[in-house]
């Protein structure tokens, strides 16, 4: 590395996750069925979680957009789950999981970029996201790797 930032890298794909046409991403209009109930979204699904309150996951669950469903994800009309911290990356990964599961386009997608690092390009996010400086954990790049990984193992 370089200077303050770190080099892009061939063998790396940097997607947004906020992106609705790019497959990897949680804002892909790519529905999927998950706990007794239809989400529009993994975004969708990923804020509807945060709470314990059925009506709150319901107003968020039929929200018209991904991007207004994370609205209403950040707004504090109802109490967070007190575990939210410890769950939030099984939630995200279920969503994720199932979604590729139900929509062969997202294994495929997956399968395409097999031979590549993915990391979620965001200035803002150091927890899912790779941070202004790609210093960030990565945690939405490292849980679409895994299950990559487990989809492969699936088909052998």
């Amino acid at each position: 590395m370089s200077g303050l930032f770190a080099e892009e890298d061939e063998n790396t794909h940097y997607f947004s996750r906020s992106d609705p046409d790019d497959l990897l991403g949680t804002h892909a209009p790519l529905s999927f069925f998950l706990d007794d109930k239809q989400w529009p979204t993994v975004e969708h699904y990923y804020q509807a979680n945060k709470f314990d309150n059925d009506d709150t996951q319901n107003k968020i669950r039929l929200a018209p957009t991904a991007q207004k469903a994370r609205k209403l994800g950040r707004t504090r009309f109802s109490k967070r789950r007190s575990n939210w911290r410890e769950i939030k990356t099984t939630v995200m990964t279920r969503a994720v999981y199932i979604r590729a599961k139900t929509h062969s386009q997202c294994q495929q997608a997956l399968a395409e970029l097999s031979d590549k690092r993915l990391v979620e390009n965001s200035n803002y996010d150091y927890f899912w996201g790779c941070g202004r400086d790609r210093r960030g954990k990565n945690n939405y790049g490292e849980l679409l790797m895994k299950i990559r990984d487990k989809l492969r193992q699936e088909q052998c």
